[in-house]
């Protein structure tokens, strides 16, 4: 518990930094480029990052499992399994790639805004070899490098580099697929340098096709758990896009973004408690997992809510900070934090199931992503057919969202408890407690100007619900994230 603690406060450290690095990108890139280049942008930016997944070949969390199996074996046989992952990833990602090249339709269903735009298929393979090598360095309880790469690398290199292409003559078109593609390679070669110094280089390793082929047979339940968890979160804005305007995509993905950022906290303890559940796994402490899932699924619950009140009441300020163009997409984005909220117990015990129950982890996560499905494009024709503006398909998307990972984590959390043979759910009391009071300040802080709004509603809103979660919400047991000298000697 400690080590997730420790991991997981490092990694939010990361988050906050990354949410102040990020939204840069989005404020410059609808006030530079507009709402239709942000969309067509947008569009292809989920084909991209599912393919990434799918190239990662379950590595996110198969790697923690194939590692702790070799536990026994050498430093350098360490690195060489590494080493095996990397090579099935960029022979998958030089597939898709050349697949995307042939169709690039289906990264770009309303043209592109560039001619170098094609180029972002470049970004597959990078973005999967970083997925590997941060799981790499997160078995090692390395979170700082995720926190380098992903909260500081990424975000800060994607909001300078757009701005540069801008003003870079024949570039300015192609200037977001540009900037997005420098931002990925920066978080690669971050995480490469680190990967190096932890693993060292790999000393007698030689490509064996039948165990990459083994081992890529044996990741289909991960990859398929991987690009289905994510997937949830990005089908929407597919559908958008296929369905809808490239000006429809732009507003939603503006509050996507934003509804991102308590999702993106999730992942804070993703990397660390892999291998922590791996470890327990292998020795059978049942009961060691289900505290992990009640703790951690506490903690991730208690701040999403604490984020989604921030960015939801204050929602139109938040809105228009990409224009006046995109407010009309408010209603999506409160949909959208509150989807983040309702998914915390299906995140927290996927990363269990994963390992204990591959096949039927897989099988729901299939049922969920086919009704969101259905869900979305029932909702944007029925949008369409009532004649409705732009605004209200961006809510249909988000409605649908909301309510097929409201039934994943409730099935998903059955799922966990009766193998486990104890309970698992995150909700507790206090979080009613401390909403009550922020909602309160909220409402008082929407009286005020919109810049007013965001600069001093934003915090009396966190604090307030922070000071009663803190006093009403938590135990010790809970207090151990925020607290530095985890353990000390007596640990």
């Amino acid at each position: 518990m400690a080590t997730l603690a420790k991991g997981g406060r490092t990694n939010t450290l990361g988050f906050l930094i990354r949410l102040i690095g990020g939204i840069p990108f989005l404020f410059i890139g609808y006030r530079l480029y507009g709402v239709e280049d942000m969309g067509r942008f947008a569009a292809a930016f989920v084909v991209i990052e599912i393919f990434a997944l799918i190239c990662a070949l379950g590595e996110k969390r198969g790697l923690a499992q194939r590692l702790t199996e070799g536990a026994d074996e050498a430093g350098e046989a360490k690195v060489n399994l590494v080493f095996d992952g990397m090579l099935a990833s960029l022979v998958v990602s030089a597939l898709v790639a050349s697949m995307l090249l042939m169709f690039p339709a289906i990264m770009f269903p309303n043209g592109m805004s560039g001619p170098a735009d094609i180029w972002m298929v470049a970004a597959i393979p990078a973005f999967a070899l970083t997925e590997i090598l941060l799981a790499a360095q997160a078995y090692k309880y390395d979170i700082a490098t995720t926190v380098r790469a992903r909260a500081v690398v990424e975000p800060w290199t994607k909001s300078i580099a757009v701005i540069a292409f801008f003003y870079i003559p024949g570039m300015r078109e192609s200037g977001l697929a540009l900037a997005f593609l420098a931002a990925i390679y920066a978080a690669m070669l971050t995480a490469l340098w680190s990967f190096v110094r932890t693993y060292g280089l790999p000393k007698a390793w030689r490509p064996r096709p039948r165990y990459l082929g083994n081992m890529a047979l044996r990741a289909l339940p991960l990859v398929g758990a991987d690009v289905i968890e994510r997937g949830t979160r990005l089908l929407d804005v597919f559908l958008l896009g296929q369905f809808t305007s490239e000006r429809a995509v732009g507003i939603y993905f503006f509050a996507k973004e934003v509804a991102s950022l308590p999702q993106k906290l999730k992942t804070s303890f993703e990397p660390i408690l892999s291998p922590v559940v791996t470890k327990n796994l292998k020795i059978g402490n049942y009961s060691a997992i289900a505290a992990q899932v009640r703790q951690v699924g506490f903690w991730i619950i208690a701040v999403q809510v604490a984020i989604a009140l921030a960015l939801a009441i204050p929602g139109e300020a938040v809105m228009g900070l990409g224009g006046p163009a995109i407010v009309g997409g408010t209603g999506a984005l409160a949909l959208l934090l509150a989807a983040e909220v309702v998914a915390s117990m299906a995140v927290v015990s996927e990363s269990v199931l994963v390992y204990m129950a591959r096949k039927r982890n897989l099988a729901i996560s299939i049922g969920i992503i086919a009704l969101q499905g259905a869900l979305t494009v029932g909702l944007i024709l029925a949008t369409e057919a009532l004649m409705l503006s732009e605004g209200f398909k961006a809510a249909g998307a988000a409605m649908a969202l909301f309510l097929a990972l409201g039934v994943s984590s409730l099935i998903k959390a059955l799922l966990l408890k009766r193998l486990l043979k104890a309970p698992v759910g995150n909700w507790r009391w206090g979080l009613v407690w401390a909403t009550g009071p922020a909602v309160v300040v909220g409402f008082l802080a929407t009286l005020l100007p919109e810049w007013a709004e965001l600069v001093f509603g934003i915090p009396a809103i966190l604090l307030t619900y922070g000071y009663v979660i803190w006093h009403r919400g938590f135990g010790p047991e809970d207090r151990v994230l925020f607290r530095r000298n985890i353990g000390g000697d007596a640990a």
